[in-house]
């Protein structure tokens, strides 16, 4: 199989030619789907994350964080026990989407997104 850069700066891979399109010694960098390259000035460039995997990426690790305090929740509602932090805490993660700017860097690591701290 051979590198190909198709005429748009796009990778594919594969035995034949199109027109327009060029080969190249090495594939994109593996860390990323080939798809989230270019070729661009004889060199592959990350092109970045769609926003929806940004957001994807985001709701799992806000839906994490909710999952990590329901067994609290649910022993402070079967206790008595003041639980006005930590509802604070789970309202402030659901509300979140709305404020935050969610992006994934090269390395796919979520940026643009601040935490709410969790109660003691």
């Amino acid at each position: 199989m051979k590198n190909i850069v198709l005429p748009n700066g796009e990778y594919a891979c594969g035995d034949i030619l199109p027109e327009g399109a060029f080969l190249v010694d090495e594939a994109p960098p593996s860390q990323n789907p080939p798809s989230m390259y270019r070729w661009e000035k004889n060199k592959w460039v990350f092109k970045g994350y769609s926003p929806e995997q940004a957001m994807k990426k985001f709701k799992q690790i806000r839906n994490n964080k909710l999952a990590e305090t329901d067994w609290e929740m649910t022993k402070a509602l079967e206790t008595g026990a003041d639980a006005t932090a930590l509802k604070e805490y789970r309202q402030d993660l659901r509300d979140l989407p709305s404020t935050a700017k969610p992006e994934l860097d090269e390395n796919g690591q979520l940026t643009g997104v601040t935490w709410p701290s969790k109660p003691d």
